[in-house]
């Protein structure tokens, strides 16, 4: 099973364009059963709203995670799956005094395995983040699901960072490969942990001329076995 994550930011690419039409394609050459999305920004898009027109085009089903709620366009996280979902939630990741923050949990049924996916985009300050990580941690361990993904933007832009060393720790050391900016990527800001660490296969960076246009960060893809 292939899982992935994907900082659309807002689908404007390098070059300024606005093109929900390119995050598409670019959803559509993951070929991923499992994709978290961060900067999902709701404009309209062919009289659908923006998750619904990247959903119909690559065939999944969305579900919306948004932290920042606006008269007119809503923004933030979400989820596409091919799965069959049991249930999902969201959780509350937000620090007072910076923008909001969130994770959206969901819990699926893989061949009478249970899947827990966790999918977010963590803040920019250190201190945001070490509470946020807590959180996320904390919710991973309320789960007993057999198989844990815990995947997203996690904006930590040092390796030695106290949020990494946790989440490290619980889940195991998967191999820091940058994903940031997409056109010379050096930073290592999305990530993908699975539990146990023995069930991952893979886990490579989308790399195609496509994903280095379509926004600023390249895709992040995990292989999964059961």
């Amino acid at each position: 099973m292939t899982l992935a994550t994907y900082n659309i930011h807002a689908c404007i690419g390098g070059d300024g364009r606005f093109d929900p039409a390119r995050i598409a394609a670019v959803l559509g050459e993951l070929d991923a059963d499992i994709i978290a999305l961060q900067e999902v920004e709701h404009h309209s898009v062919d009289e659908l709203d923006l998750l619904e027109y990247l959903a119909y085009q690559t065939g999944h089903e969305a579900i919306a995670g948004p932290t920042l709620f606006r008269e007119t366009r809503h923004y933030g996280n979400a989820l596409l799956t091919r799965l069959p979902l049991q249930s999902f939630k969201h959780i509350d990741l937000s620090v007072a005094g910076y923008e909001p923050r969130g994770a959206i949990e969901a819990i699926f049924d893989v061949d009478g395995y249970e899947l827990q996916v966790i999918a977010t985009h963590l803040g920019l300050k250190s201190a945001e983040r070490r509470w946020q990580v807590k959180q996320l941690i904390d919710l991973k361990s309320q789960q007993e699901a057999e198989i844990s993904c815990l995947l997203g933007d996690v904006n930590e832009w040092l390796l030695w960072g106290r949020p990494l060393r946790w989440l490290h720790r619980h889940f195991g050391s998967p191999r820091h490969l940058a994903t940031f900016p997409a056109r010379w990527p050096i930073f290592a800001l999305d990530r993908i942990w699975i539990g146990p660490q023995r069930c991952q296969m893979k886990l490579s960076v989308h790399k195609s001329e496509l994903a280095k246009q379509a926004s600023d960060h390249l895709p992040l893809i995990a292989r999964i076995r059961f």
